[in-house]
């Protein structure tokens, strides 16, 4: 059993915003191929979206919406403010926070064309800082974990936590995702040993085994319990010496975007294990989680009502998961 509802759930990963715009036009109309190595252009956009985002936060905040208090981890810049106060009503600690006094906030920034081209820039920021910080000062206060997970974030932040986990006996999860396509074997290894869970999309658990040179066996031999998730198939959970679980995505869809859908997923299935259910039963409470975010535009923008949530499990997977579900959902209201 990982954990229980009344464990802290610490949340590690890099918090961020994205700024994305778009601009009525073709980049490729302005581009002069001869000239590619002076390029220098600049574009009117028509319009500006400034969302929410970071793996941290996002999956701190689907765990708040269902009811648990998670604790996110990670680095921000003075420009937080406004990001803690959402984040705080809806549930998340972010006591534990770490304020660069001269880095912004880690920023994604982005200019879609008419043909869905894209030119974008990333900026680390505050988030090189979550390197700095220590675990166990933050467990004294707040008391055992009952999971640390790790996610994508600064890598020797990553790396730090992950060899505290071991080192300290704090039970952990790998959550690498992103940073699967820059990070070096070696330092893949090193994130996922000794997991308790890993999280991976499909492409992403291939990555996992062509970088690292393991085998499938491999890789279960040195994690509690592997899931990957297979986007309109929904997901599948591996154990050494057990059957696959396969479970389908939830029903009745309409995706609209899919932007966080997986760090929703993720906090879906945390909130599950955490309150005991069963391991199908936590990748049903992640799929009609992500259910919400894949229909909305942001990951942060949903809402649901215990009432809503139960019916729409009920009506992927039925009564007895529905009923062994109910008791633990609570409404998603702004605390």
């Amino acid at each position: 059993m990982l954990g229980n509802v009344t464990d802290s759930l610490l949340v590690a990963g890099s918090i961020a915003t994205d700024h994305l715009m778009t601009f009525k036009g073709r980049f490729a109309d302005s581009l002069v191929p001869d000239q590619l190595q002076k390029i220098s252009l600049s574009f009117l956009v028509d319009d500006l979206e400034i969302r929410r985002g970071g793996v941290g936060p996002n999956i701190c905040f689907g765990l708040g919406q269902l009811g648990l208090n998670p604790v996110l981890v990670g680095a921000a810049g003075e420009d937080f403010a406004d990001y803690r106060s959402w984040l705080t009503r809806h549930g998340v600690n972010c006591e534990f926070v770490r304020i660069s006094e001269s880095r912004h906030t880690a920023r994604f920034v982005s200019t879609s064309d008419d043909s869905l081209a894209q030119i974008a820039s990333f900026y680390a920021g505050a988030m090189s800082e979550a390197r700095f910080i220590e675990l166990q000062p933050i467990v004294d206060q707040i008391g055992p974990p009952g999971f640390v997970l790790i996610g994508a974030d600064d890598p020797d932040a990553m790396l730090r936590h992950t060899t505290e986990c071991r080192q300290r006996g704090f039970q952990f999860i790998a959550d690498p995702s992103q940073q699967l396509a820059f990070a070096q074997g070696d330092l893949i290894r090193e994130l996922i040993d000794g997991a308790s869970i890993l999280f991976s999309n499909e492409y992403e658990s291939h990555m996992i085994e062509q970088k690292t040179g393991w085998s499938t066996e491999d890789v279960l031999s040195r994690v509690g319990t592997q899931v990957t998730t297979l986007g309109k198939d929904g997901v599948r959970v591996r154990q050494a010496g057990a059957d696959d679980i396969v479970v389908q995505a939830c029903v009745g869809v309409t995706a609209v975007e899919p932007t966080g859908v997986g760090d929703a997923f993720r906090a879906g299935f945390i909130a599950g294990v955490t309150w005991g259910l069963s391991l199908e039963q936590a990748c049903q409470v992640g799929c009609v989680l992500a259910a919400y975010v894949v229909e909305t535009i942001g990951t942060q923008e949903y809402s649901f009502t215990a009432t809503s949530f139960v019916d729409r499990l009920r009506a992927s997977y039925g009564d007895a998961s529905a009923d062994a579900i109910s008791s633990h959902v609570k409404s998603s209201t702004v605390r």
